[in-house]
């Protein structure tokens, strides 16, 4: 059993791709969520943020006592730090609360264009050893993202022998390479995955060849599944409490890429945890909703990485990928009248009268029902709720509020 007094709540950190994604993952429970700008981030596709966005997402961030970090983790090239030291001081004046950088030249740019901005080292830095993380430390680093290769056993030594926060991942996508560092996309799309490019050659699927006098020939067995170099996905959902007890102070999960449903989600279900453990640690007990929920926002099998062991062929995508229900994110409730019981619905993905839906809100709400029927913003009834975007309105019988969600099964 863990001792109470030497339990203090982690910060959960949750990824949002655009302005939309981060007002989500606060109102689902997020103490903080991690950014894009328009420079020096690794996620070159995710939406990111403009200035005017950022102050917004931080005005929003204030209201529910949370902060927004901004990732500015590019492995940077000469032509890449022109004007890096006027862009930390422009995210310290629109109330950034910390960037998360991996390039010293870039930490340096931070240090004299913003010195009262908080600096975060980024999984990119690879860090794995106490030494690295005293060596950042000293040089005055509040808080160090560990790098997904780290065990357990090494998170506790770490905290043991340096006086640091020290940020790890709980939940979403691992890099087959180390730490993020990978050419791979380069070689393939002339994308650089370090500046923010990455194709994800890793999850392609690849065959097997050999040369011959007849040409190349395959000696994959036509049977098989085509040859994929990607890992299953990170999940702490089940061991959520080692990783509290090790003493991490910032809880990370994965996806600036990822759907506005799987940001709520897995954001709703790790609150779930991290405030029903904290209740009562000695009585904690993992509650099987919070499993099957986490496997609605799956995309690919799930594995611990390498917390426990040191991740084998079992932990990667190979052969045929298991069968994971999939689900759509319906709806977006605008407004719920209490007395007729009518929801104002922005549709997100097609629904039909017949469907059995599921609508989920914050400190996770959940409850199922068939749609019975369905009418336009005028009024009128439809069989079918096929248009991006278009407001309906739908009979439910349980209260809902806004920012709840409504999903079915594919």
């Amino acid at each position: 059993m863990h001792k109470k007094t030497k339990l203090k709540k982690p910060e959960l950190l949750a990824p949002a791709g655009n302005l939309e994604k981060l007002k989500f993952a606060i109102h689902y429970g997020a103490d903080a969520v991690y950014i894009g700008g328009k420079q020096f981030g690794l996620r070159s596709k995710a939406g990111n943020f403009s200035f005017e966005d950022m102050k917004e997402g931080v005005a929003f961030a204030k209201q529910y006592g949370a902060k927004v970090y901004v990732a500015a983790n590019i492995i940077a090239h000469n032509e890449n730090l022109v004007g890096a030291q006027a862009y930390f001081k422009k995210l310290y004046e629109v109330g950034i609360a910390a960037v998360i950088v991996a390039d010293p030249a870039l930490i340096q740019a931070c240090k004299e264009g913003a010195p009262e901005l908080e600096i975060h080292i980024s999984t990119q830095a690879s860090i794995v050893n106490w030494r690295t993380v005293e060596f950042w430390k000293k040089e005055g680093i509040p808080r160090v993202v560990l790098a997904r290769e780290v065990s357990l056993e090494e998170i506790k030594e770490i905290k043991e022998k340096v006086d640091i926060e020290i940020e790890s991942f709980i939940h979403g996508a691992m890099c087959i390479s180390y730490s993020g560092r990978c050419v791979l996309s380069n070689h393939m799309t002339a994308r650089d995955a370090n500046r923010g490019g990455c194709a994800q050659s890793c999850r392609w699927k690849y065959d097997l060849f050999e040369d011959s006098v007849d040409g190349a020939i395959s000696v994959t067995d036509k049977t098989d599944e085509a040859y994929t170099m990607s890992s299953q996905d990170l999940s702490m959902v089940e061991q959520l409490p080692d990783l509290l007890a090790a003493g991490v102070d910032s809880l990370k999960i994965e996806g600036r890429m990822k759907s506005i449903h799987y940001v709520a989600t897995v954001v709703n279900v790790y609150r779930e945890i991290i405030d029903t453990y904290y209740e009562d640690p000695d009585n904690y007990q993992l509650d099987p909703n919070w499993v099957d929920e986490i496997w609605k926002a799956a995309q690919r099998s799930l594995t611990t990485a390498f917390y426990y062991k040191e991740p084998t062929e079992k932990d990667q995508l190979f052969g045929k990928p298991d069968r994971i229900q999939k689900y759509d994110f319906s709806g977006l409730v605008l407004n719920y009248d209490e007395k007729t019981q009518i929801a104002t619905i922005q549709q997100r993905n097609s629904f039909a009268v017949g469907d059995e839906i599921e609508f989920f809100g914050p400190n996770f709400y959940h409850f199922k029902q068939k749609i019975r029927k369905i009418m336009d913003e005028s009024g009128k009834s439809i069989d079918r709720a096929k248009h991006a975007l278009m407001i309906t309105k739908i009979k439910v019988d349980q209260p809902l509020s806004y920012y709840d969600m409504m999903r079915k099964s594919k």
